[in-house]
């Protein structure tokens, strides 16, 4: 089926909704899609449970303070205009949240508590208990809803861009439902479809992160930078019945403290900041732990340090779902182990989410502005998407006029697959999983990434096979995805010659090789 729309917004976290509240009150006459492979709460946004940073309280701190916070936990490879402009904008995007009904918490003074998180110098971080992003999404997805010029579909899966000569003119998408692929024309497409985390064994993420913006711009001709910094969250609830759930950094930021399993503490040994140092070396830690024990997890302790009524006000989420698996945090340590959790790097974008292909913008996680750098400083990812979700908005605003529908060729289906071999795509996506986990993970090395490259070689080639010859589906479509982005991943780790931020290789430990460019473009 042909469908034409101004405005084809893939993705339906807080950078795709509030764009679209953006754009329908800057273009009244336009129509704007919203699509989402699963529904729009399946999104890394409802699942963010710190909060946003913001320079909130301006009398203890200041934009430069939050700026100088970035720059550090991006070590060196920041873009520091960027990183001012979007610092900067925080407030006044939160403020449009506030009005828009999201209800931060408050202390018993009717002030906004601001929770403080690690490599922040001061409390700057806004929030709804432990469950900040559910309530920003619900209420995005409230006000959405009740705007007649957006129309939302679930389980609607992207499957590629269609871009000639770097132009952008839409995409084809698959109908869940139905089993259709329409193809979608538009005046712009954006991708806001949030990171990868699914290449990993071990994630933070909702099952829909499998990088599928990022490697769909990558086969438009987009410019890809800084893949080789994906984030591990250095605290994931370890349980073996407990999936993708994380123990927010605001828990340590309270006071609670990592010990090993004989109740050692042992962060003083690794940063003078202990708990609150910076993701990056918190997660090393934690995993030079576990390697010298041979244990499992690490115990996160707040029993000793707060009272029970504080844990279950400030942090009711991780609360109750510690219960469901035994576990009273009140009373005793909660076991954790680090997982895959942001992706740092992603498509070349400007704050306005424009890239080197026409027609095509790309915010929140699956773009590259370089705020971030070599290491996400905690909760500067939903500003992120806010700021950049509202420049975008005005940059589509003022391009409008200009802009034109062109439609594209329909979609030509492959045979079905046949059912002795659908095993098979599990079997792919179980083995990249594992592979990136053990070889492309929180430490590195040069000869586990050459093993990762030979493996995702041989895994690409079978699957880019499965793809032209088998009935498209949505885990195929996931699969090539998943698989693209790996070997991104891992072209940039080989190709960056030393340690920096989240990226470290135990065969450069010396920076005295700064490699700064590992963008990526033309095809391997």
């Amino acid at each position: 089926m042909n469908i034409t729309t101004d405005f084809l917004i893939i993705g339906g976290g807080i950078s795709g909704l509030s764009l679209a509240i953006k754009l329908s009150n800057l273009i009244k006459d336009s129509k704007i899609l919203v699509i989402t492979k699963e529904k729009l709460e399946e999104c890394n946004t409802f699942h963010a449970q710190g909060g946003m940073a913001c320079v909130w309280d301006t009398e203890n701190d200041n934009f430069e303070k939050h700026v100088q916070d970035t720059l550090i936990a991006g070590d060196g490879l920041c873009n520091e205009g960027v990183v001012r402009q979007i610092v900067t904008q925080a407030p006044v995007r939160i403020k449009e949240l506030i009005e828009w009904g999201v209800e931060f918490s408050r202390d018993e003074n009717g002030e906004y508590e601001l929770g403080m998180e690690g490599g922040h110098s001061e409390r700057r971080v806004l929030h709804v208990d432990d469950l900040t992003g559910q309530h920003v999404e619900l209420k995005l997805i409230e006000k959405v809803k009740k705007i007649s010029n957006i129309e939302i579909r679930e389980k609607w899966c992207a499957i590629n861009l269609f871009a000639k000569n770097y132009t952008c003119l839409g995409a084809y998408v698959l109908d869940q439902t139905t089993r259709d692929i329409n193809n979608i024309s538009a005046k712009a497409t954006i991708l806001a479809t949030g990171g990868a985390g699914k290449i990993y064994l071990y994630t933070t993420n909702p099952d829909v992160a499998s990088g599928d913006g990022i490697a769909m711009a990558y086969r438009a001709g987009a410019t890809i930078a800084n893949m080789e910094f994906y984030q591990f969250h250095p605290t994931c609830l370890y349980h073996p019945y407990a999936k993708s759930f994380l123990i927010t950094e605001a828990l340590r930021g309270e006071g609670a403290v990592l010990k090993d399993i004989q109740g050692r503490e042992f962060m003083r040994d690794y940063h003078p900041l202990k708990e609150l140092a910076p993701r990056d070396i918190v997660s090393r830690a934690i995993d030079a732990e576990l390697k010298k024990s041979g244990d499992d997890y690490v115990h996160l302790d707040i029993s000793s340090i707060k009272d029970p009524k504080f844990i279950k006000k400030h942090f009711p989420g991780i609360y109750e779902n510690c219960l469901t698996f035994s576990i009273d945090m009140t009373k005793e340590p909660i076991p954790v182990v680090p997982a895959a959790h942001y992706c740092c790097g992603g498509v070349v974008a400007g704050i306005d989410g424009e890239t080197e292909v026409k027609n095509l913008y790309v915010i929140g996680e699956s773009a590259c502005t370089g705020l971030h750098g070599a290491n996400r400083l905690a909760s500067n990812s939903l500003i992120e998407g806010l700021v950049c979700a509202h420049s975008c908005a005005e940059t589509l605003a003022r391009k409008a006029p200009n802009l034109k529908i062109k439609e594209f060729k329909q979609w030509e289906p492959g045979s079905a697959v046949p059912a002795t071999e659908a095993v098979v795509l599990t079997q792919n996506w179980d083995e990249i999983r594992r592979f990136m986990w053990n070889y492309v993970g929180i430490v590195r090395t040069d000869k586990r990434l050459q093993r990762a490259k030979n493996r995702i070689n041989l895994l690409l080639d079978e699957i880019n096979q499965y793809y032209w010859d088998f009935k498209i589906e949505k885990h195929l479509v996931e699969l090539r995805n998943l698989a693209t982005v790996a070997k991104i991943i891992i072209v940039s780790a080989i190709s960056r010659e030393e340690s920096r931020g989240i990226h470290y290789n135990l065969d450069y430990l010396d920076k005295s090789e700064m490699i700064r460019d590992t963008t990526i473009k033309k095809p391997w």
